[in-house]
């Protein structure tokens, strides 16, 4: 047995939690594998004891990373963020600005385009993360698209055909939104699409698209409260519906 399994009697033979590693990397803290690193380095304890690879942890779990304790309920919360970003602004400002329990280390999914904006969320679990993103490409996705001059009705047909290439978009919808001089805004949904898959769908039919915001994910709106730049917490049920599953579990 190594120097640092001298825990609590059946510590490391637990079943039920989940493995230290996960746990830190859920809470954004550390990588796995670095979460690895500090616990051969012995500076995570867990109930005052030494971590130990392989170990699994509850919420109940007392926590240190060299003595300073790691509040695992307050962190988790923040697990999967919904941000309003604006158009050009980096998710990494927006990153900066969260609070600090809400961890450092975020995946986005499916992120627009730099030069656009929107709806944009932000796990802090790669695990997680990876789920969101496979589910992403079963939602509807809708935007409200800005381009340079009306749309001709060929043009309207030729995006609501979906042609990107070889590979072919599901547009659900595609609707006026209005606007003003040279500038027209249009709602457009389509099944699973990408920010950028949007952009090359407008400009393969000779629009252009001067940006685009995306407003909905699926179920999940983005809220007419949330100013750009600000981030909300996801809810359990909102994630669910997202996952089209009754629980997030691994």
């Amino acid at each position: 047995m190594t120097a640092g399994a001298e825990g609590r009697p059946g510590e490391s033979d637990r079943t039920e939690g989940e493995r230290l590693q996960k746990v830190l990397s859920e809470l954004g803290l550390a990588s796995r594998r670095q979460a690895e690193a500090w616990i051969r380095a012995g500076r995570l304890s867990v109930n005052g004891r030494p971590a130990i690879l392989g170990m699994r942890v509850t919420a109940d779990d007392q926590l240190r990373l060299d003595g300073r304790p790691i509040r695992q309920r307050a962190a988790r919360a923040a697990a999967v963020l919904l941000c309003h970003r604006s158009p050009g602004e980096p998710l990494q400002s927006i990153i900066e600005r969260l609070p600090r329990r809400a961890g450092r280390r975020f995946i986005s999914v499916s992120p627009m385009p730099i030069g656009d904006g929107g709806l944009e969320l932000l796990a802090a679990d790669g695990t997680l993360a990876a789920r969101l993103q496979r589910a992403v490409h079963g939602l509807e996705v809708e935007f409200s698209v800005r381009v340079r001059g009306e749309l001709s009705a060929e043009q309207q047909d030729s995006v609501r055909q979906g042609r990107i290439g070889a590979a072919t978009l599901a547009v659900r919808a595609l609707e006026p939104g209005g606007g003003e001089a040279s500038n027209r805004w249009y709602r457009l949904v389509a099944l699973g699409a990408s920010g950028s898959e949007v952009r090359a769908l407008l400009e393969r039919h000779g629009v252009t698209l001067t940006r685009a915001l995306r407003t909905r994910l699926g179920t999940l709106e983005l809220p007419p409260t949330l100013a750009r730049g600000q981030w909300r917490e996801l809810q359990a049920g909102e994630l669910n519906a997202l996952l089209g599953t009754p629980s997030i579990g691994p």
